[in-house]
């Protein structure tokens, strides 16, 4: 795995890149790693890609991901969590409803505890019962942060 870190207004991202995409998004700096890595495509991809969704230039990622990891139900969720359109929201139990078991939302908040690629997939864009604020492995400030930024640019498109 080859390593950056993107220090962006949520704090540093250390973002993680194998032969096939990226594969991981830690909050904060992973040890050992300073800072920009030498030129990777895949990196350097990912590394613009992040600067401009924060810009609020940029409402979908492109980056090649590669997830080697989780089981069959984790990537549903995880799968399903890019399929939430930018600036919107659905529950823990819509998402559980969409893959066929109502009954499965605190198996999803455990999938999206799980996702190595959060911002990337979107794992931010779900939350608890009636819109309510809760869960999220990077702290809720952050969480709070990535979902009023799309919410300002979704509206900002809207009406321009």
């Amino acid at each position: 795995m080859r390593w950056a870190v993107f220090d962006s207004p949520i704090g540093a991202l250390s973002v993680a890149a194998d032969e096939a995409g990226v594969c991981r998004v830690h909050f904060g700096r992973t040890d050992g790693v300073a800072g920009a890595a030498p030129a990777d495509p895949v990196l350097d991809v990912a590394l613009a890609e992040l600067r401009a969704y924060f810009a609020g230039e940029l409402s979908r990622f492109t980056v090649p991901l590669s997830v080697r990891r989780g089981s069959e139900f984790e990537r549903a969720v995880w799968r399903r969590m890019t399929r939430i359109p930018y600036g919107q929201t659905e529950t823990y139990g819509a998402v559980a409803a969409a893959l066929g078991d109502r009954q499965a939302a605190r198996a999803v908040g455990v999938a999206c505890n799980r996702n190595p690629i959060p911002v990337i997939v979107p794992c931010h864009r779900i939350v608890g019962a009636g819109g309510k604020l809760v869960g999220f492995g990077g702290g809720l400030p952050r969480k709070r942060h990535l979902l009023e930024l799309e919410a300002a640019v979704a509206l900002r498109q809207a009406w321009s």
